[in-house]
C-alpha cells in the first residue's frame, strides 16, 4: 500500500474537524470585525462603513479597493480590516505575510482588533514566526483596549494561548504588554 492510498483514519477526521474549526473562527472573527467597524469613530468612518457594507454584500473586491488607500494613509481600522481580507483571501490573494504586516500597523496604532488578529497570527505562525509570548502580549493588549462586548472574546483567545505556555513565558508576555505604548511595538 502506498502513502497515497492510505484509508481515511482518525488523523483525516481530525484535519476535517480542524478545517471546520478554522472556518468557524474566521466567521466569528468576521462578525467581530463587522461589529468593531460599525462602532469605530474614525474620521474616515464613512469610507470604512462603505467597505463594511460591500463586505456584508459579499463584494470583497470593492471592499479591498475602498480600504487600500485608507490603509496606506494610516487608518488603523482600514489596516485591520484589510489585513482580515488578506488573511482569508476575501477580494485579495490569501497572503499571510501581508495580513500580518497590516495587522501589525493597526496594532501599533492601538487598534484592538488588529492587536488580537496579530496575536492570533503569532499563535499560528501565519506570516510571522510562531511565538506564544508575542501572541499573549498582543492578545493581552487587545483585551485591555477593547470595548466591553469584545473584551471577553479577546480574553478567551489570550487564555487559550496561555494554556500552551509556561509560567515564565506568561510572565514575559505580561511584561512586554506592560512595557508597550501606542506607536512603539
Amino acid at each position: 500500500m502506498t502513502l497515497l492510498s492510505t484509508p481515511c483514519d482518525d488523523a483525516t477526521a481530525q484535519r476535517r474537524s480542524a478545517v471546520r474549526s478554522c472556518r468557524l473562527a474566521a466567521l466569528a472573527a468576521g462578525t467581530l470585525l463587522v461589529v468593531f467597524l460599525m462602532s469605530s469613530g474614525s474620521s474616515r468612518a464613512d469610507a470604512v462603513a462603505r467597505a463594511n457594507a460591500a463586505y456584508a454584500r459579499g463584494d470583497y473586491v470593492r471592499a479591498v479597493n475602498i480600504l487600500t488607500p485608507l490603509a496606506l494613509n494610516g487608518n488603523a481600522n482600514a489596516q485591520a480590516f484589510l489585513g482580515f481580507m488578506f488573511e482569508h483571501g476575501y477580494g485579495a490573494p490569501q497572503v499571510y505575510v501581508a495580513a500580518a504586516d497590516l495587522y501589525c500597523q493597526a496594532a501599533i496604532r492601538g487598534n484592538p482588533f488588529g492587536q488580537a488578529m496579530l496575536g492570533l497570527m503569532y499563535d499560528k505562525g501565519h506570516g510571522v514566526p510562531q511565538d506564544f509570548i508575542l501572541a499573549y502580549k498582543w492578545l493581552n493588549l487587545a483585551a485591555a483596549r477593547a470595548p466591553a462586548r469584545e473584551r471577553e472574546y479577546f480574553l478567551r483567545l489570550r487564555n487559550a494561548v496561555a494554556s500552551k505556555m509556561s509560567p515564565a513565558q506568561i510572565a514575559e508576555g505580561q511584561r512586554l504588554a506592560m512595557l508597550w505604548t501606542v506607536g512603539l511595538p
